[in-house]
């Protein structure tokens, strides 16, 4: 039988509230608390807590807190990526990300979903599908990345846009939803 964490992997209804879950989502925040009240300019704390929060992400990962997630370890990051003050990423499902991305503050990264049928709801099951942010993208502050995207090489996602289905390489997006404006290429 397939534990629930297994469930929550593989993109199936599972239910949030196992134990399990529970007690990595509770090391998570008090990770996440010790960030985000970390004394500015104290490195080796700050950085010890980073690699901790997110074993899967470069060494050189820099966040300006205050930041949040459900559990970290399904953040993937290549170098010298970028977040910006207040971002959160519901990483229920990896939220991968390239090399040289950077984040504006107030972005959003949801992996996390729930059933459209209200009676589903009640159950308290949800499901998940991963994020997938190729190398050299700028998310512009206030943006949110739903569930299943994947933005391609070197895309700009304007700010307040709210990205609700894959896009290639090398565009602008801006809008809610948002819609290509500009091809890089072009």
């Amino acid at each position: 039988m397939k534990s629930e964490k297994d469930k929550m992997l593989k993109g199936e209804l599972y239910d949030a509230s196992d134990t399990i879950l529970l007690e990595e989502r509770k090391k998570a925040r008090e990770l996440i608390h010790r960030l985000n009240y970390t004394e500015y300019g104290n490195d080796s704390t700050y950085r010890s807590i980073l690699n901790t929060l997110l074993p899967n992400s470069a060494t050189d990962i820099i966040i300006e807190p205050p930041f949040y997630c459900d559990y970290g370890y399904n953040i993937y990051s290549g170098s010298k990526v970028f977040f910006n003050f207040n971002c959160v990423l519901l990483d229920v499902m990896p939220i991968e990300i390239g090399s040289n991305v950077l984040f504006g503050p107030n972005v959003q990264v949801y992996t996390a979903t729930h059933p459209v049928d209200a009676i589903r709801r009640r159950e308290g099951l949800e499901s998940a599908k991963p994020v997938t942010i190729d190398d050299d993208c700028w998310i512009g502050g206030n943006a949110v990345i739903l569930p299943g995207v994947t933005i391609g090489k070197r895309c700009v996602i304007g700010s307040g846009a709210v990205v609700t289905k894959s896009i290639p390489s090398d565009v602008i997006v801006v809008g809610n939803p948002a819609k290509q404006i500009h091809n890089n290429n072009a």
